[in-house]
């Protein structure tokens, strides 16, 4: 159902050429009982001799052909020539259905991953998000090869079985009571299989996210010697990877040494049966025996299929699980689009929780165009909660959320967000040039170009532009390995207004900063200040004193709103932290 859910009537095109293939091989393999008839004279055929199956010949000699020698071996070579070129077809289309599936996979798991609710997302395991994007998707388009082979086996079998029985009835029965008792050690390896696959799959998650903060904390780890304490972790997956490897490689080994032995055994002991204990004769069982070796070869080969499948079960489920989860979480949005400038952001006994635990109480906040509001507060105070909110990052669970007089939950969030710079403490910055860092890889014209230009001043970059040997075209290298954070935080802020936002958010963009990088970005601030709205959560006093308004913000409630020098007067809390930052 997984896969069909994916490829609808597709699937069922892929079986048909299957059965087309089976039969025009059936019909060729029939064509050697008359070629066994002729051994001792070459004139000579009798089609009662093909049991049930004589219906083909007779039909050769209603087309007006006479059955000899030449044209039985011209009609055989047609058969089995038109069954490659429908072999063909088929594989090509089999190729192509796979290469589809594969492609829509990774296109609609982007996509709802983009379009997941943030909420889920900052809660959801990061390795297992990138796990399933990359290496399930991979493992999965494996199954998917091994499922359409095993199916296609599946139909070749009913097909050789169904002329196996047309030609002689008694020995085809005994060669499917023997396939039944192989298929009971089959049956074995297929739920040993699925266990170790499960197992596979959940370890390779972890290990993904490990290997994540390893990357992510590497600076961290090196400083403080922990790289090898913590390799000890994923040493210890690594190891647990390699186990489920190797259970389910021995399983596949184990079922391609046992398939000839099996396979050999059966078929000699029913010619045995049937021509010794049962006492037919040889022609019939001969010709039904090349039916039922192509069936056992294709019982044997679907078997194994299987189990290859099977190895990727718990890829499948977990992708299965994956793309249900995206869709039970998917982001709410509005229709509406906001068309105008923001002229008014008004929050109403807004409340907001993380799971069990409040984060936000009764916020009521309006925010008008071009002013620009600081937000202090402690710690988990909900600042960088409320200011998401504000961007559209999270929804309002309680109270009311208005854009220029309208309800967010009406609103085309992309709409809102295509308005919004935002600016992180961990400064964004691509392993690409400073021109693509700030323009997004947009195409360099003369208008980007001069664009490019223009924000580069207002984020006053120009100097550092104009030292760069490559200029526009320099390289930033990994995470911008070669800038200073007050570059990266200016590189940052160039990049928001490149986009024509009209609202900045800063997230304590300044907080990891030296104090003339703050200053350097302070002096941005200010020098931006009444052309947008401008957003700043910040630790430090000195960077939002010149702020329209500031908002301080206590256990998820805002405790006391105005400028700096009416909270002085007003706010001992906020008077505590200007003299302990001693502004």
């Amino acid at each position: 159902m997984y896969f069909y859910s994916h490829l609808k009537h597709k699937i069922f095109i892929v079986f048909g050429f299957s059965f087309l293939v089976g039969i025009l091989d059936s019909f060729g393999l029939t064509m050697f009982l008359p070629l066994l008839q002729m051994v001792n004279d070459t004139s000579k055929v009798n089609p009662d001799n093909l049991g049930n199956l004589r219906f083909i010949l007779d039909g050769i000699l209603f087309l007006g052909f006479d059955l000899n020698l030449i044209s039985i071996l011209l009609i055989m070579a047609s058969f089995f020539l038109i069954k490659g070129v429908i072999y063909y077809i088929s594989g090509l289309y089999r190729v192509t259905v796979q290469e589809n599936f594969i492609t829509q996979l990774r296109t609609n798991n982007l996509k709802g991953l983009n379009l997941l609710s943030y909420k889920y997302f900052v809660n959801s395991d990061v390795g297992r998000i990138q796990n399933t994007l990359t290496g399930e998707v991979d493992r999965v388009a494996r199954a998917i090869d091994f499922y359409l082979r095993s199916i296609q086996n599946g139909i070749m079998i009913l097909i050789y079985m169904v002329f196996a029985f047309l030609v002689d009835a008694q020995f085809a029965i005994l060669v499917t009571l023997g396939g039944s008792i192989a298929n009971f050690l089959y049956k074995y390896l297929y739920n040993q299989t699925k266990k170790s696959s499960r197992r596979l799959t959940a370890d390779v998650n972890v290990f993904q996210g490990l290997i994540i903060q390893n990357v992510a904390n590497y600076k961290y780890l090196k400083a403080t010697n922990s790289l090898e304490k913590y390799s000890l972790k994923l040493f210890e997956y690594i190891k647990r990877i390699e186990i489920s490897n190797k259970a389910l490689a021995k399983l596949n080994v184990f079922q391609l040494a046992i398939r000839e032995p099996i396979l050999i055994v059966l078929v000699v002991s029913i010619i045995y049966i049937q021509t010794n204990i049962l006492g037919s004769s040889l022609g019939p069982i001969l010709i039904s025996l090349l039916f039922f070796y192509r069936a056992l070869n294709y019982l044997m080969q679907m078997q194994m299929d299987w189990n290859r499948f099977l190895e990727a079960t718990g890829s499948v489920e977990n992708m299965t699980v994956f793309e249900e989860e995206m869709k039970q979480n998917k982001e709410y949005s509005g229709v509406m689009k906001i068309v105008d400038s923001i002229s008014t952001m008004e929050l109403s006994e807004v409340s907001f929780n993380y799971n069990s635990i409040t984060v936000l109480e009764d916020i009521n906040l309006k925010i008008n165009k071009n002013e620009t509001l600081g937000f202090v507060g402690e710690s988990g105070s909900g600042k960088t909660t409320l200011v998401n909110i504000l961007a559209g990052l999270l929804n309002v669970e309680k109270g009311e959320y208005f854009i220029n007089g309208l309800n967010s939950k009406e609103i085309d969030l992309k709409s809102l967000q295509n308005k919004i710079g935002y600016i992180t403490q961990d400064s964004v910055i691509f392993n690409d040039s400073i021109f693509n860092n700030v323009t997004f890889w947009a195409e360099k014209n003369e208008a980007n170009l001069n664009k490019f230009l223009k924000v580069i001043k207002k984020a006053s970059l120009s100097d550092y532009l104009e030292g760069l040997p490559q200029q526009e075209d320099e390289i930033l290298g990994n995470n911008g390995i070669n800038l200073s954070g007050g570059q990266k935080q200016r590189i940052s802020i160039a990049r928001e207004l490149y986009k024509d936002v009209e609202i900045l958010i800063l997230d304590e963009a300044t907080s990891a900063l030296d104090s003339e990088s703050e200053r350097a970005i302070q002096k941005n601030i200010d020098n931006l200040k009444g052309e947008y709205t401008i957003l700043v959560i910040a630790h430090r006093i000195a960077t939002i004193k010149n702020a329209d308004k500031i908002v301080v913000m206590r256990s998820g409630k805002i405790t006391k709103t105005g400028t700096f020098l009416e909270l002085i007067m007003k706010s001992s809390y906020f008077k505590k932290i200007v003299k302990m930052q001693e502004i």
